[in-house]
């Protein structure tokens, strides 16, 4: 019974490698950047880049993982999420007062520890933030 079981666990895996994720970014527009119309410190730049970019704005890349499924299925629904709440690649095109809140929800949420994601951070240590860079970051988008 349970090499049957077994078997037909491997099957079932083997098969779901056939469901594949669009990789396809957004279009990008420069002209609509975070980074490019805010022009932030190179230190800020690079944390955003390094921490923040890879899930929301449209320049996300997926490493080697993103080929194996179920685990592509769960980088890929973070990805949607997370360009659905907001995203840096289309920052000039939020009015001023959806800007403002999207700064102070990226503050609070890099200060109750939750950006990046623990799950972003154990696959890619670049992203990890020291107590001090979360509170460069906190600092320049409350100075927005």
């Amino acid at each position: 019974m349970k090499k049957k079981i077994l078997i037909a666990l491997a099957i079932f895996l083997v098969l779901i490698q056939f469901v594949r994720i669009d990789k396809t970014n957004p279009e990008l527009v420069i002209a609509n950047d975070f980074i490019e119309i805010n022009k932030p410190p190179i230190e800020i730049a690079g944390m955003l880049k390094s921490a923040c970019y890879d899930c929301h704005s449209s320049e996300s890349k997926y490493p080697w993982y993103s080929n194996v499924a179920p685990v592509s299925w769960l980088m890929k629904s973070h990805i949607n999420g997370a360009r659905d709440h907001f995203n840096f690649s289309e920052w000039n095109t939020y009015d001023a007062k959806e800007q403002a809140h999207i700064l102070e929800e990226c503050a609070e949420e890099i200060e109750k520890g939750k950006m990046p994601m623990k799950s972003y951070v154990f696959a890619h240590s670049e992203a990890k933030l020291s107590p001090e860079q979360k509170e460069a970051l906190i600092s320049y988008f409350e100075s927005l």
